[in-house]
């Protein structure tokens, strides 16, 4: 155990040492140690440095655990917008429903690479998030409209037709564009009939 310890406590200095590659080749090497690795990087979630709290972001990621991925939903609030990229994106990476009412704020965030990027998560998530996605899609904020008919596009969930038919009419052409993507990968078609 103590070689295992030291292991970790080696591992996580790789973490934050600054150097990209090394940080990078540290991430599996941690994520293999298990839950030792897990709560050693947990509390630089709360450390002042952005870059120490963006890799362990990016270290959670990697990790197979419930702790995980609640600290990746509680990362989409960090202070910095790259560290609440990496969260969502992690979050894509290890879909979790419990992070739905995040990514849902996240959004309608003017930040549009954070939005992107939670849509994309919430449409990892798959069936439990349909509902949450629907309900924005038909009466969020306008950038939340776009990203919500976009993942519920990409999920090719039947439960998403109706939505995106009443979508088609949305004052936004983006939010129009992605319900026709949707309902093409859908298979179902328009079809036109001539009088």
């Amino acid at each position: 155990m103590m070689h295992r310890m030291a292991d970790v406590d080696a591992l996580a200095a790789e973490l934050t040492c600054g150097d990209e590659r090394r940080a990078e080749a540290s991430v599996e090497s941690l994520s293999r140690l298990g839950r030792p690795a897990l709560e050693r990087i947990l509390p630089f979630l709360e450390a002042p440095g952005v870059e120490t709290r963006w890799w362990a972001t990016r270290a959670l990621a990697a990790f197979d655990f419930p702790a995980a991925r609640s600290a990746l939903h509680r990362g989409l609030h960090d202070q910095d917008a790259s560290v609440r990229h990496c969260a969502a994106l992690g979050l894509r990476l290890k879909p979790s429903a419990d992070a739905i009412p995040d990514l849902l704020e996240a959004l309608a965030s003017p930040d549009r690479l954070l939005a992107r990027l939670a849509a994309d998560a919430l449409a990892a998530i798959g069936p439990e998030a349909i509902p949450a996605l629907v309900e924005t899609c038909l009466t969020g904020k306008p950038a939340a409209r776009i990203e919500a008919s976009r993942a519920l596009a990409t999920t090719g969930d039947p439960e998403a037709i109706p939505a995106l038919f009443a979508a088609l009419d949305d004052p936004s052409p983006l939010v129009g564009f992605w319900a026709e993507r949707g309902l093409e990968r859908l298979g179902v078609g328009m079809v036109f009939v001539e009088p």
